[in-house]
Parts: C-alpha cells; structure tokens; sequence
C-alpha cells in the first residue's frame, strides 16, 4: 500500500529541476514539484516519497489530515 500525505506549497524555486519547500501539519520539507508544473505558492499537493504527484483543493486537503490526525491518537 502506498500513502501519499497532503501539504500546503510554501515557496518555489526553479532550476535544473523544479523544488519547493512543502508544509505538512508544522513540519517542512523539500519536497520535488517536477510532476505538478501548475502547482504555486499557496497550493496543496498529495506527495508521495518526496514527489508532489498531485494537486488538490484545500478543502480535501485539510480533511485528510484531520483524518490522518484522528488515526496517529487512536494508535
């Protein structure tokens, strides 16, 4: 199974391959933004090993990680 995690794009930088720094609930990380060239500042992406491979709404977004956040405390 795999599981990809939404998060929001804080900035962009371009170059020999397309980066962002991506927020997930408080934690940052570099993340590759190669597959989702319409992505900007502001958007919400699914990212899966370091790849945004999908662009969502903001909405979907904040319901899965509320849902991700309701399964880490019944662990």
């Amino acid at each position: 199974m795999c599981l990809a995690v939404p998060g929001e794009i804080l900035d962009v930088t371009d170059g020999a391959l397309r980066m962002g720094r991506v927020n997930f609930a408080g934690i940052v990380k570099e993340i590759c933004l190669a597959y989702v060239p319409e992505a900007q500042r502001g958007a919400y992406v699914l990212v899966h090993a370091g790849f945004a491979i999908a662009t969502i709404s903001e909405a979907h977004a904040l319901d899965a990680l509320a849902l991700l956040g309701r399964a880490g405390r019944e662990t």
